[in-house]
């Protein structure tokens, strides 16, 4: 007996098209939509193109009505006919060379009253919305109101410098341990003029703007680059006294057997006539400078950050000791589960680098 319905118009694939539906079917990432739709024209291709609309429905979980669709954009388009169409709208109104110019005179120039570009200024100077203007910018990733800072160094050994330091880095000596050392001074014991307000839901935690000060303190800290643990020592002062008790510290602290190389910036402690004399009287120390205006090669730098971040910014003390102990107790805590900074950029990594960024800033190479 002749089945009911209209009759179909077989579904009949070319070889080009089956291997172009299977591959655009199986892509880890084509659209899903665009995948069930060819998963739908391979199976109404089967039984020589005469397969019901709802058997291919079942077989894939979806509707007869999006099995019809689709079977029906195919055999009138083919492979294009997958293909959402181009959505309905309203033609662009702004051409390429207007939003060129936004690009450009954000890039080259400035506004006369002012020293960036707002986007009020901007939609003033070209024609176009504020907030059209600040749809040019997000696509362009361009921020005015965003300032970084940086500062240069003029150590005429910045090359040798910056070699010998991330070649302790990259290849520490053997039966030697690497520190990088310095010294956070004036942390002060800052106590809030009323109590903080604890978070709340919908509601942050909430404190002065107004503090008492307690006093300072200074943390002279090494870490051991290999394994991230720190040795820490707080004074109350920052002389060439405090930073060779330090020292002291360092040497009681670390095996006879072992050199120890220390990482240090160029301030003026490090290099004080006694704390020279007390290097030569303890061969086994041995100093590594880092180049003028250049602590990012000094990794205990970043330890200083997590340490400010973590427990110091936010922190209310009433005292410097409370102050000192909060620190004595963080260094603890991280010694106790130590996380060593991974070095990765070679010497001459840095200093290609460098050199390319110099060449963006006018007069810089001479």
């Amino acid at each position: 007996m002749a089945g009911r319905g209209r009759p179909k118009v077989p579904l009949v694939l070319t070889e080009d098209e089956r291997v172009t539906l299977v591959r655009w079917s199986r892509r880890a990432k084509s659209s899903q939509a665009l995948a069930v739709r060819c998963r739908i024209v391979l199976g109404c291709a089967e039984d020589e193109g005469l397969r019901s609309n709802k058997d291919v429905a079942a077989q894939l979980g979806i509707w007869p009505q999006t099995v019809t669709k689709w079977r029906g954009r195919f055999l009138e388009r083919r492979l294009d006919g997958l293909v959402d169409e181009q959505r309905p709208g309203a033609p662009r109104k702004i051409s390429d060379e207007r939003i060129e110019d936004v690009v450009v005179k954000t890039l080259e120039s400035t506004p006369g009253n002012a020293t960036h570009w707002s986007r009020a200024s901007m939609a003033e100077q070209s024609g176009l919305s504020k907030s059209t203007v600040g749809r040019v910018w997000k696509a362009f990733g361009l921020k005015p109101h965003l300032v970084d800072t940086f500062k240069l160094s003029n150590d005429p050994q910045f090359i040798d410098k910056v070699r010998d330091v991330v070649g302790l880095y990259l290849d520490p000596p053997e039966k030697a341990l690497v520190l990088a050392v310095d010294e956070k001074s004036q942390i002060q014991a800052l106590d809030r003029s009323a109590p903080v307000l604890p978070m709340m839901p919908g509601m942050p935690e909430r404190r002065t703007h107004d503090y008492v000060r307690h006093g300072i303190t200074t943390l002279f800290a090494a870490l051991d680059v290999a394994t991230g643990t720190v040795i820490g020592s707080i004074h109350r002062r920052h002389r060439a006294i405090e930073f060779k008790k330090f020292l002291t510290k360092l040497d009681h602290e670390i095996p006879a057997d072992l050199d120890i190389h220390l990482i240090c910036d160029n301030y003026g402690t490090h290099k004080h006539p006694s704390v020279r004399q007390w290097l030569t009287a303890h061969p086994r120390f041995h100093m590594h400078f880092t180049p003028t205006y250049s602590s990012w090669l000094n990794q205990v730098e970043r330890w200083f950050g997590l340490l400010t971040d973590q427990k110091i910014r936010r922190g209310a003390h009433r005292s410097i000791q409370a102050l000192e102990k909060d620190i004595r107790s963080w260094i603890d805590q991280w010694n106790s589960d130590p996380k060593p900074f991974i070095w990765t950029k070679t010497a001459d990594e840095i200093l290609e680098r460098l050199a390319s960024y110099l060449q963006r800033i006018p007069g810089a190479g001479h």
